[in-house]
Parts: structure tokens; sequence; C-alpha cells
């Protein structure tokens, strides 16, 4: 098969981040990112499009459509809720393939509103209060009726509180208070409507609306049926979810359906089923076959930092003992450094202090000679600045006074063992 160009849009969402991580290492794909805004995106894309207009601004089809032509991309895939519903309905102005579903489950599966009532006999459908009036009991639980990530919602302990919140606004929705345990089943449903997955797990932790702690379950009875119901009335291809919580009663109650990647889909695709790539294979009119391996992921995210150095350099000079090998154990992020430096065609260089043999040392702990272009055993009060040939290199080492003398005779840059997370390019 021959490797498909696909841009994600925009590329510095979580949902985005996910869709990369599924397909970042596929021989099927070459990945490309574009965005509107300053964002993380530009330390995840080699390939990155920055300053893309708006979809609001009349200048996006053909800005987008530039990047389409000179690129060659194949196939563009939504990560935002707003953007699907867009691409979805004008993707006959798009010159790629939209993967997207159809515009009116789209449509539909943005408004929680539009949900609600297209649903409204179903039992898993939370009960709504049309007015302020309505409301017989409290909690209730008012939410933005499109929105995401938690972002305007409210648990209202009272009349008042539910005045000050809605007054004169029509754009929010007053619902039932589910104080149960909250769930997201991550679904695929292929080209000929089969829902070929229905993958549930709990949303343990939850972070300005996104799930950081999610661990997986064996899905119930009542939730398939919830799904099959979900997949028949809608008409979903490839990836979707929803999201469910348990009332008073301990029933499952629908809080949305979206018909794209969720941002800790991981959780499932680290059980093996990757839902990214079977949209892409399902498109692309491939009969796909699913393994799920069934053991239970608990998947937890954070931030986590990327850097990006002003600096050019060709060759690598590194320690050994503190350094290359700590407490008798390898360093496996210099290794990923090492490896990617490789990749990259770069020269490595081993300059060690070590006492006794180095060469065995290095046979015990499984690091290959050929990884280094040379390596040099020092003696003492030998300064490593006179082994350092190159001037566009660095030197890495965990020892202050090696580091401060290279730098004062050499002036290149030098790097402290905790330092070389910032050597690691994350970008694919």
């Amino acid at each position: 098969m021959e490797r498909k160009r696909v841009l994600i849009f925009p590329s510095g969402t979580e949902i985005a981040f996910e869709i990369v991580n599924a397909l970042k290492y596929s021989k099927f794909v070459e990945l490309y990112g574009a965005t509107s805004v300053d964002d993380h995106s530009q330390f995840v894309y080699r390939n990155l499009f920055c300053n893309v207009p708006y979809i609001t601004e009349e200048t996006f089809f053909d800005s987008i459509n530039q990047i389409i032509d000179e690129y060659k991309i194949d196939c563009i895939i939504p990560a935002h809720d707003s953007v699907s519903v867009f691409l979805s309905e004008f993707r006959e102005f798009v010159r790629a393939e939209v993967i997207c579903t159809d515009y009116k489950t789209v449509e539909i599966c943005r408004s929680k509103e539009k949900t609600y009532h297209f649903f409204e006999k179903e039992k898993f459908v939370p009960r709504i209060f049309r007015h302020v009036s309505d409301v017989d009991d409290y909690p209730v639980f008012v939410k933005p009726k499109i929105g995401e990530g938690a972002k305007g919602t409210a648990l209202i302990h009272n009349e008042q509180q539910l005045f000050e919140k809605i007054h004169n606004r029509d754009d929010y929705l007053i619902c039932e208070y589910l104080p149960g345990e909250e769930y997201t089943v991550d679904c695929f449903t292929d080209r000929n409507r089969n829902l070929r997955v229905a993958k549930m797990r709990e949303r343990e932790r939850i972070r300005l609306g996104i799930s950081v702690r999610s661990t997986g379950r064996l899905i119930s009875e009542e939730v398939q049926h919830i799904a099959t119901v979900l997949n028949e009335k809608l008409n979903f291809r490839g990836a979707w979810f929803f999201q469910i919580k348990k009332d008073v009663q301990g029933d499952y109650k629908l809080l949305e359906v979206s018909p794209r990647i969720p941002g800790t889909m991981g959780v499932s695709r680290n059980c093996g089923i990757n839902f990214m790539m079977l949209t892409l294979f399902d498109y692309w009119e491939y009969d796909i076959k699913i393994i799920d391996n069934n053991y239970t992921v608990t998947g937890d995210r954070a931030f986590y930092s990327a850097y990006k150095l002003n600096i050019e350099y060709e060759h690598i000079y590194m320690d050994y003992d503190d350094t290359l090998v700590i407490n008798n154990k390898v360093n496996e992020q210099l290794m990923f450094f090492i490896y990617q430096a490789l990749n990259l065609g770069k020269k490595i260089y081993l300059l060690s202090r070590h006492q006794g043999d180095l060469y065995e040392s290095m046979r015990v702990n499984k690091i290959s000679f050929n990884i280094f272009e040379d390596i040099s055993v020092l003696e003492r009060g030998v300064g490593k600045s006179q082994y350092i040939k190159h001037k566009n290199a660095i030197f890495i080492d965990d020892s202050f006074e090696e580091r401060l003398e290279v730098h004062t005779v050499l002036g290149i840059p030098v790097f402290d063992v905790d330092m070389i997370e910032s050597l690691i390019d994350w970008r694919r």
C-alpha cells in the first residue's frame, strides 16, 4: 500500500495529539499538521503549517487547498468538534478526502439539545427541564447546549443560583443531576454501518472536562444496548464515542455522543484497538480485522515538557560513568536521544575516565561499540576539551568540572544528565 499523506486540523488540540499518537509509527501514513494559532503543534509535527485562517474566515478554503495541492495531501482529519461540523457540511470544497461522518450526524451530536431531542423516547436520555419553574428537585446540572471540555457547566443547588446562571439566556440546558460514576465508551462503526467495537472505560479523574485518568471496564448489556441504539439511529462511520453517567437509581444516562476520536482513547488503543488507523483503513475501502487483548489498562495523563533549542550541531561527545550508565543501569533517556541522533546522521563520541575495563562494562550493559565513531579512555588531569575535535558539537557529562572546562576552553553547549530531555525531538 502506498503511503498516504494525512493532514490533521487543527493540530494543537488534545484530540489531535491522540491522533498523532495513534498514527506516528504507521508505515501507511505520513503526518502533517495545520494550526491557526501559536500552540504546542510546533513541538509535535515535523511537517507543520502555521497561521492557517480560521474556518470562519473567507480565505480558509483557499489556504487549506493550497496546502493540499502543494503537498499532495490525501485526506484531512478534523480534530475539533466545530471543525468537524464545518468540514462535514462543506466537504465538497476541500480538495482532499474529509475523514468525518456525514453532516446530519455531526450536527446532531454537536448540540446536546439536538441529541437529547433526537433520542427523547429512549430511557437513557436524562430528564431535561424546559424552564426554571419546571424544576421540582435540586440539585440540577446546567450545561451549554453546544460546548466541550465542561466549559460553562455548573451544579446548581437552588432556584436563586439557577436564575443567576441562566437568566434571560437560551443557550443552556437544565438537566437532572447524575451523581454516579462516569464512563466513556469508545466505538468503531465500519462503512457497512456495523458496530464493530464498543469498549467501555471509567472516567476516574477529570480535569477541565478532560478525562486524565481512565481505566477499562467490562461493558454491561445496558451500555451495549445504548451503543447499539446510537449506532442504529445515527449514521456513524469510523471512530466515535459516547459518555454516560449513572443516575440516583444507578441507571446509565447519556451525557453526550461525538463522531470523532476522544483525547483519552489511548486507553482502548493500548489494548490493541487503534481506532484512528481502523477509521482510515475503512475510508480507504479495506476490510479490517480487530484484535482486543482484553486486559485492563489504566491511562493517566499529565502535562509534559517539550523543548526547542536554537543550536545546530553534528557531533555529540559524552561521558560514560554516571552519564550513559548510572548506578549500574543504562540511562534509557540518553539511549533514546542517541538513537534519535543516529537516525539524523549525527556522529557520537565517548570520552571516559572509567576505572577498569570500559569495553567489558559496555558489554555487560549491552551497549554496542558501533554506536560511537570513537571511544577514548582518558587519564586523570587531561581535559576532555583536548579530545573534542569539532566546533559544531555538544558535550554531555554529569560532572560540573568537566562541563566547565569544556565550555570555558571551547565555548560549545554543555549538558548535564537532567538536561537531556531538552535535546529530544518529539516531532513526528
